[in-house]
């Protein structure tokens, strides 16, 4: 019987591993290290929790109707080394993003740089396509 308690809590281990590896993805995968995409709009939320923090802000086109846009950022961890902490960012800032556009064309991008509303820069050193 202890045999059996074993080999099962091995199994449910062994099926767990996939779980936590696709969690984290490739960065290639998702976005364009070849393209550059840079929007100005009024952050909504500012997500800063593990594996990546994000921010959702609104950005208005230039027909006048609101997008939503997603940029991912690194984890917490990186973003802390960075100068960034959870206030950081607060619905209601004005900001401009600048990252690497998503594959698929959905409004989301890979964080490298944020600016406020004065241009300040937010954080230090814009990120790269090889940070995690």
């Amino acid at each position: 019987m202890k045999h059996k308690s074993i080999v099962a809590a091995t199994l449910a281990a062994a099926l767990l591993v996939p779980l936590g590896a696709s969690a984290h993805h490739s960065f290639a995968v998702f976005f364009d290290e070849t393209r550059n995409v840079r929007v100005e709009g009024v952050v909504t939320a500012f997500r800063f929790t593990n594996p990546h923090a994000t921010i959702v802000l609104d950005v208005v086109a230039s027909d006048g109707q609101t997008h939503e846009w997603r940029a991912e950022t690194n984890a917490p961890v990186v973003l802390q080394r960075r100068g960034w902490n959870r206030t950081s960012l607060k619905a209601g800032d004005r900001v401009t993003l600048d990252g690497w556009p998503s594959r698929d064309g959905r409004l989301y991008m890979r964080l490298r740089s944020a600016t406020d509303a004065n241009d300040r820069a937010i954080g230090s050193a814009p990120f790269s396509a090889n940070d995690d």
